[in-house]
């Protein structure tokens, strides 16, 4: 018990318990024998109630597999900064003979990232996430990358992104994570991010278009257009268009765009019912911080809507994704009322590990509840 306990699989159903002498070991490709010390035999089934299993999933996270110089297999726990020759995933077996499962929800409002990514391998997928160096976006881009995929964080300040690729690192050494500059409220910026990245020659398997501004006082970009406006909206929808053609390319692809309920206390058209371009890009004097973040994530969605349609038929899919109401993040820092009303809703609101969990809006998922990372990762 105590190699278990070292390992953490210490609580362990009575019925499973090995009697004296007996040990329970893993194949190289997930199936569980059993060695008797006391005859020197080993055996499929449990020396007690006859069954046999198998492991249920890939590592937990943290931990990795290697083989010594003896061609033995053991397992480190990068967290704990231990090493065992038990299999932790021992405590999570399975029946060779499983039962149908059942069709209860799998995830909920509490559910975070790494427990919706658990068992999926992202070797060999390319990720881009926009505002990747705080809140959301680096929860999600560490997931992906803790999982395998190979990250690009996408942001407007370097120092702070190059800082979330030294955490993501500093998680997993392996992990396969870079930062790149992209300024949304430049679309020059845009441009160069997009020739950058297709320089690389690499594939494009999800996007997730996740930076926003939230509560900016009025101001224009240097393309003339309201910031609220580029920086949420207009910057994706050119940098999607850039970078269209690769996605295509590397189909099965997924474009995911973090969007808002808040959509809804919104329109764009004017009082005949036609689309009115000076409310996406309003003068100072027509400007409301709030209706203008409202407007831009109304067009995040009709966006995300317009390019599944387009796309899906060349392997490309889009989701417009709520990510939870009143989430507590840094988005709201540019005004003090906003930042005293998300910090007096702190305590009722979700953590940063679990706001990967959004409701698909105007997508392939209506009326349903699905976490950002699943709707990300189903390819």
């Amino acid at each position: 018990m105590a190699a278990l306990r070292y390992a953490g699989l210490d609580d362990t159903d009575s019925e499973d318990e090995l009697p004296l002498g007996w040990e329970q070991r893993t194949t190289k490709d997930g199936w569980v024998y059993y060695a008797n010390h006391t005859e020197e035999k080993t055996q499929w089934e449990h020396p007690k109630t006859g069954k046999r299993k198998r492991i249920a999933g890939d590592l937990p996270y943290g931990w990795e597999q290697e083989t010594d110089e003896n061609g033995q297999v053991y397992f480190v726990d990068h967290i704990n900064k231990r090493t065992t020759y038990l299999d932790p995933r021992l405590a999570f077996t399975v029946d060779d003979n499983p039962t149908k499962p059942t069709n209860r929800q799998r995830y909920d409002g509490s559910t975070t990232a790494m427990e919706i990514l658990q068992g999926r391998d992202f070797t060999g997928k390319v990720v881009v996430v926009t505002g990747a160096n705080s809140g959301i976006g680096f929860e999600t881009a560490k997931s992906f990358a803790l999982h395998g995929a190979h990250v690009i964080l996408a942001c407007r300040n370097m120092s702070r992104a190059n800082e979330a690729v030294s955490l993501i690192l500093g998680e997993w050494h392996k992990a396969k994570v870079e930062a790149m500059t992209l300024d949304l409220a430049q679309l020059r910026s845009v441009q160069h991010f997009a020739q950058a990245f297709k320089a690389k020659n690499v594939s494009l398997h999800v996007l997730v278009c996740n930076a926003a501004a939230f509560a900016l006082p009025w101001s224009l970009t240097k393309d003339g257009l309201e910031t609220t406006f580029q920086v949420n909206h207009l910057g994706h929808f050119y940098l999607v268009q850039l970078l269209q053609d690769v996605l295509c390319r590397s189909a099965p692809a997924r474009v995911v765009v973090v969007s808002s309920e808040s959509h809804r206390f919104t329109d764009i058209n004017d009082s005949s019912g036609k689309l009115d371009f000076s409310r996406l890009s309003p003068s100072k004097n027509d400007y409301w911080a709030m209706l203008a973040y409202n407007r831009s994530k109304l067009c995040n969605i009709l966006f995300s809507n317009e390019l599944h349609r387009r796309l899906s038929p060349r392997g490309v899919t889009s989701n417009a994704v709520h990510p939870g109401n009143m989430m507590y993040s840094s988005i709201h820092r540019n005004w003090w009322v906003y930042t005293l009303l998300f910090t007096l809703a702190r305590p009722f609101t979700k953590s940063m590990a679990c706001v990967q969990f959004g409701k698909p809006i105007l997508s392939l998922y209506q009326n349903a509840r699905l976490p950002l990372s699943a709707v990300a990762s189903q390819l």
